[in-house]
């Protein structure tokens, strides 16, 4: 059997793991100081379109029911019918 031994790479893949974040440090610098006013100019609109965004896919989630559903009324009718006896409703 060949046995490798990984201990020889992982200081290339340590390195090249900085190398890639220092590149992306460096690209965000310059990213953000060349286009800090077109960043911050159009933060107004991102605010403003944010509103209908989470309107149209929050709206109506996270636990909401829909009162007088059909699911609603069936399980209602379930939920009578298993109650023991002398319980009232």
């Amino acid at each position: 059997m060949d046995h490798h031994d990984r201990s020889d790479h992982a200081p290339q893949a340590q390195w090249g793991r900085w190398v890639l974040i220092g590149f992306l440090a460096v690209a965000a610098f310059f990213l953000w100081s060349e286009h800090r006013a077109h960043l911050l100019g159009a933060l107004p609109y991102l605010l403003v379109l944010a509103c209908p965004l989470m309107h149209l896919f929050h709206h109506g989630h996270g636990g909401h029911r829909h009162h007088g559903s059909r699911a609603q009324a069936r399980d209602d009718e379930h939920s009578h019918a298993r109650k023991p006896e002398g319980e009232e409703s």
